[in-house]
């Protein structure tokens, strides 16, 4: 069986890793260089960089930042935040992301992620989605999940995975950072609507959400967080134990 993935998720603002409630209410964690060697060295499957206030300041994303970590970090990185155009994505791929992850950009060019992953692969290519429901209606939302684009998220997510994204991270605003759980509904619509690597993020508050997660939807690969890691409330080695106890495949 494919290894589900454990992946601590870097908000990072005026280059420091900050986190909030529901997109918002942001205070300081720690510097992402450090922060990302630690998860490293604990046995983190992935990181995920985010630039949160690129697209909505319409500036370039951290380059330095991610220079120096992928300078001293040696797993997978995925680095997202004011993707606007190919060359956006080539930028940030020399400077040591392996993938990159498109939003707002997508949504301003529904163009650009075919236009990406033809030029640099489908795995290269992750589409990130802020979902929240409006009047029991799952939809997208943009710039850090500060504006509603009125678009169905369903039917966003399948049109760019059939031009090109070979992942998916759906970001459930309205259980970011309240650890009550992952958005189950919304990531089981996701799941049956497209066949490429699902991640879910989120909502996780416990060990036992990554668990229910990866026991109801055994179609997610992959469980993505950020405050419960950042502040210890979850290690990731105990996580990952517990999953093995429990028959989900991870690496250990």
């Amino acid at each position: 069986m494919i290894t589900k993935r454990i992946i601590p998720c870097l908000d990072v603002r005026n280059g420091r890793v900050v986190k909030g409630v529901n997109f918002d209410r942001l205070g300081d964690v720690a510097s992402p260089v450090d922060l990302a060697e630690a998860y490293s060295r604990s046995g983190a499957d992935e990181l995920v960089f985010y630039d949160i206030t690129a697209s909505a300041e319409g500036r370039a994303l951290f380059t330095d930042i991610l220079t120096e970590t992928a300078r001293r970090v040696f797993i997978p990185m995925t680095v997202g935040g004011g993707i606007n155009t190919t060359a956006d994505f080539d930028r940030v791929l020399k400077c040591g992301a392996d993938k990159v992850s498109v939003n707002s950009g997508a949504i301003r060019d529904p163009s650009l992620v075919g236009k990406a992953a033809k030029l640099y692969g489908d795995q290269c290519v992750v589409l990130s989605v802020d979902v929240k429901r409006v009047d029991g209606v799952f939809r997208v939302f943009a710039k850090g999940g500060r504006e509603n684009t009125g678009m169905e998220a369903i039917e966003w997510i399948r049109r760019c995975v059939g031009d090109g994204a070979g992942e998916v991270v759906v970001n459930s605003i309205d259980t970011d950072g309240v650890r009550k759980g992952f958005d189950l509904e919304m990531l089981e619509k996701v799941c049956e609507a497209v066949r490429v690597p699902v991640i879910a993020s989120g909502g996780a508050g416990c060990v036992e959400d990554f668990l229910t997660l990866f026991k109801t939807l055994p179609g997610v690969d992959a469980g993505l967080a950020a405050s419960i890691f950042h502040f210890g409330q979850v290690s990731i080695a105990d996580l990952k134990n517990r999953m093995k106890e429990a028959g989900i495949p991870a690496r250990i």
